[in-house]
């Protein structure tokens, strides 16, 4: 994403793309001098010796990520905020991110200031800044990726393999918000109160990133990823990495009061909530002597935090869900699976 040294001048012609990166993009990397204003085909990047960096990519289309409908500012707050949650999964701090955007040739300058919005919002409220990218049209659907990077202290970088036998599982925040959510926003789930409605699309559009949480993890947690395909299922891929089984207690699984007064007594609405994807919340394993810390941790951060099982021997990769009387729950799917 590379522009001239000064913007256009605005003469209510379209802005075409570098005008576009000019008034739109270029400010956003105003805080991160390796960026060099936009002016060059690469960033520089400083790395502490102390330090490693983390880098992960996520994309989003409209139509399978977002609808194409959403206000951009909620579309970029999503964007940014996915990848932020890869990084705080690996214990990392955010750094930097770089943005490729393709856009259809009818999304206009509304559209663009409002998207730029809502990633200089958050770009401040996380404290990251963007680096580069790119710039494309396409016929297709709107299509955005970001990559972003995070500085982790060396050789601790949180794994999701190192699991094992007789850890606890951990889950921060709550659980099924984002799944409630979106069949509300498909007009499958009818849900009369309206804070309730506004609480669990809020989750769904704008997920939160543990960022606070994530970096403070290294050197306790033995294994993490975050919840985007949804609790059984990543739990599920945690256990294949690590070569162990888990037990997941449903009745530990943390509810917000929202999603709690949408289920219910409902089994088919918990089942969503325990396999609908989407939370961006840190699932991660920790030795049994770890929770007097992560107690400790939960309450410095405010982020909560509840252990809602544990790893045991058995085939890699199985999870049992169990209810409060210890049965056996038979789910009619694990989670999302883009393919």
């Amino acid at each position: 994403m590379t522009s001239p040294k000064t913007a256009r001048a605005d003469t209510g012609k379209p802005l075409g793309e570098f005008g576009r990166i000019d008034r739109y993009f270029r400010p956003l990397a105003s805080g991160f001098p390796g960026a060099r204003g936009l002016a060059d085909d690469a960033a520089v990047f400083g790395v502490p010796p102390d330090q490693e960096l983390v880098v992960t990519t996520d994309a989003m289309v409209a139509g399978v990520h977002f609808f194409p409908d959403d206000a951009p500012g909620d579309i970029a707050a999503k964007l940014l905020r996915t990848n932020l949650s890869d990084l705080a999964a690996m214990g990392a701090a955010p750094y930097a991110y770089t943005l490729v955007t393709a856009l259809p040739k009818t999304v206009g300058e509304d559209w663009l200031a409002g998207f730029a919005a809502g990633l200089g919002e958050d770009q401040a409220r996380f404290g990251i800044a963007l680096a580069g990218g790119d710039s494309v049209s396409t016929s297709g659907p709107i299509t955005l990726s970001v990559t972003a990077f995070g500085l982790v202290p060396k050789g601790g970088a949180v794994p999701r393999w190192g699991g094992r036998p007789g850890d606890r599982v951990y889950v921060t925040g709550s659980i099924g918000d984002a799944a409630l959510g979106l069949r509300i926003a498909y007009g499958t789930l009818e849900v009369a109160d309206d804070s309730a409605r506004a609480a669990l699309l809020g989750r769904l559009r704008r997920p939160d990133p543990r960022t606070t949480l994530g970096p403070r993890l290294v050197g306790l947690a033995t294994g993490c990823l975050d919840v985007s395909d949804g609790l059984v299922a990543d739990l599920g891929h945690l256990c294949e990495e690590s070569g162990c089984a888990a037990v997941l207690e449903s009745r530990r699984v943390p509810l917000s009061n929202a999603a709690r007064s949408v289920i219910g007594d409902d089994p088919v609405r918990f089942a969503m909530a325990l396999t609908g994807g989407d939370d961006y919340e840190l699932l991660f394993t920790a030795a049994e002597d770890a929770a007097p810390a992560l107690a400790a941790l939960s309450a410095e951060t405010g982020v909560p935090v509840t252990a809602i099982g544990h790893l045991l021997d058995g085939p890699a990769g199985e999870v049992t869900v169990t209810d409060a009387r210890g049965r056996v729950l038979d789910l009619p799917t694990r989670g999302w699976d883009h393919f």
